[in-house]
């Protein structure tokens, strides 16, 4: 089994917290990371219950504060409770009656605090740990630096030798944690395509306002072309026949799926030139791949189709060092740069302070010094606030490209 790193700050959250809310795509590893806490805070404390199981999601729908109060035990353990909302107005309720920490374990494949009432409903009691599929560093069973580095102003580095064919291979197999237990491309798609089916079947019907569950689907194998490119509302309702509100709707359901990241523009009262539509990301690229077509040999024989999916996989590996990194009370904000001239930045992340800490994506080993043009245009106008721009590229070498800009290796992501 993976290290996942996340547990800590489950863990510390139960420490001090009633309601603790794990939430992230379905596959991505709750279930057995719930039942990992479980067994090592004491099982017999615990009552733990699914409600994809039938017969417990009924009893749940019909009377949530009963099926709250009559449970056994001292603390309970709730799969996937965002199938039955009324459940955490009789959670507040019981939570109300007698106040302990890590009482409540919830997990959930939605979005929930973005369901009607639940900010309010629970506000001061619950606490949200987002888990994303595995990262690198936990398939490589390494310890996260680079971001611990880059916050630090240290430039990341790596011993290890360009990394372009592994890179391939971890585009097209994804992160998910069952799609790597599989022998073979094929079977690694076969399981992306019954994974998406499985949305249209279950977690979408129970979201409110779903008139047309497949269209949601068309969505996502649209999203799936464009993946680490600007959102077009009116190009993809055009290619849709939907409405701009419609495919907006569909988008902002997609994201509380945990299936995309919409990337805000960064912006700055000082230019008005900014470029601020959204980027948007699919969580994981076995799904781009296994959507759109990509394979293994496509990839290699065409290396332009790397570069996006290479951006959306460093995108993601940092929104998971990140979400570690929280529990050091270090949130970060992460957006894109654009200018109307489009020059741009993939990625740029912002602490509280305001500090920024910009990552540029290249496929390639070789480098110039115009790669350097979006992070050097960055720089002249966050100033001192851009604290270090990183270049990552298919190297061997952690090189310095002017004051704190650096080119730096891919696999300094899981050095």
């Amino acid at each position: 089994m993976y290290p996942r790193y996340t547990v800590e700050n489950i863990r510390t959250a139960l420490a001090d917290t009633p309601v603790v809310f794990v939430m992230g795509a379905r596959q991505s590893g709750k279930t057995t990371l719930v039942k990992q806490l479980i067994a090592e805070t004491g099982a017999a404390d615990w009552t733990y219950i699914t409600l994809d199981d039938q017969a417990q999601f009924t009893t749940a729908s019909t009377d949530p504060v009963g099926f709250i109060r009559n449970l056994p035990g001292p603390r309970l353990a709730l799969d996937e409770v965002q199938r039955v909302p009324a459940l955490f107005s009789a959670i507040k309720q019981a939570v109300d009656e007698r106040r302990a920490p890590g009482r409540f374990l919830l997990t959930g494949s939605a979005n929930a605090f973005l369901l009607p009432r639940l900010s309010d409903s629970l506000a001061g009691r619950i606490e949200a740990v987002r888990l994303l599929p595995l990262s690198e560093c936990e398939l490589q069973g390494s310890q996260p630096s680079f971001l611990g580095k880059l916050l630090r102003e240290e430039a990341p580095a790596a011993e290890q030798p360009r990394v372009r064919k592994h890179l391939i291979e971890r585009l097209v197999s994804g992160c998910f944690p069952e799609p790597l237990q599989r022998r073979g491309e094929a079977r690694q798609h076969a399981w992306h395509q019954q994974y998406l089916n499985s949305l249209i079947q279950r977690d979408l019907q129970d979201l409110p306002h779903i008139g047309q569950p497949k269209e949601v689907l068309n969505l996502l194998r649209l999203t799936a072309l464009h993946s680490g490119k600007l959102v077009n509302l009116s190009q993809w309702s055009g290619k849709m026949d939907l409405s701009r509100e419609t495919v907006k709707k569909y988008l902002a359901l997609l994201e509380q799926l945990f299936l995309l990241d919409l990337l805000p523009g960064w912006h700055s009262n000082a230019s008005k030139r900014l470029v601020k539509a959204p980027k948007m990301h699919l969580a994981d690229t076995g799904m781009v791949c296994a959507l759109s077509g990509q394979s293994r040999a496509r990839l290699r024989q065409e290396p332009t189709l790397v570069g996006p999916l290479l951006e959306t996989f460093v995108h993601n590996e940092l929104r998971k060092q990140a979400a570690w990194l929280e529990k050091a009370g270090e949130p970060l904000r992460f957006h894109h740069y654009r200018d109307k001239d489009k020059v741009e930045v993939d990625l740029v992340m912002e602490t509280l302070a305001g500090d920024c800490f910009a990552v540029e994506v290249k496929a390639a080993a070789t480098l110039t010094k115009q790669d350097f043009t979006g992070l050097k245009r960055f720089q002249q106008l966050a100033g001192k606030r851009l604290r270090m721009g990183i270049l990552l590229y298919d190297g061997d070498h952690t090189t310095s490209f002017g004051e704190n800009l650096y080119a730096v290796p891919h696999a300094a992501l899981w050095a």
